[in-house]
């Protein structure tokens, strides 16, 4: 059974990320493995655009972790290329989130659509715990 993700959501961010010539692999496109490493920059630049320094440090010992990742796969994409990658959320539950990524090519060409189930963790107690109200009320405001 293939991975199925639903394009119908509303975006709250939008980035534009360029290739490096380490993200192509053996195939001279860009590896699989290479597009969790982007969807986790443009997560963190969505962090980053609310006030947060990055994804361990959203409320004193809580942050943020990945419970799960699917990624679609469209077009091949290249060194060099700018994508402009779209964050949306949806399931907000009161210890995570999901977030979908969509990945466009310049020529507007999809390459990719992504998913990863987000959950609020304690790093010091080693739990999952309640989303922080900083980022539950930056959430809702998108």
């Amino acid at each position: 059974m293939r991975v199925k993700l639903d394009l119908e959501k509303t975006p709250v961010f939008n980035t534009t990320i360029e290739v490096t010539i380490s993200d192509i692999n053996y195939g001279g496109h860009m590896g699989n493995d290479r597009f969790l490493t982007l969807m986790q920059e443009a997560r963190l630049r969505w962090l980053q655009s609310m006030g947060f320094k990055n994804e361990k440090d959203i409320d004193k010992t809580v942050g943020l972790i990945v419970v799960d990742a699917a990624i679609q796969f469209k077009a091949e994409v290249f060194h060099g290329e700018r994508l402009s990658v779209s964050l949306a959320i949806d399931e907000l539950s009161g210890k995570g989130f999901d977030l979908y990524y969509v990945v466009v090519k310049e020529d507007d060409k999809l390459a990719a659509i992504g998913k990863t189930g987000i959950l609020c963790y304690d790093y010091i107690d080693r739990k999952v715990v309640q989303i922080p109200d900083g980022l539950q009320q930056q959430i809702k405001k998108d």
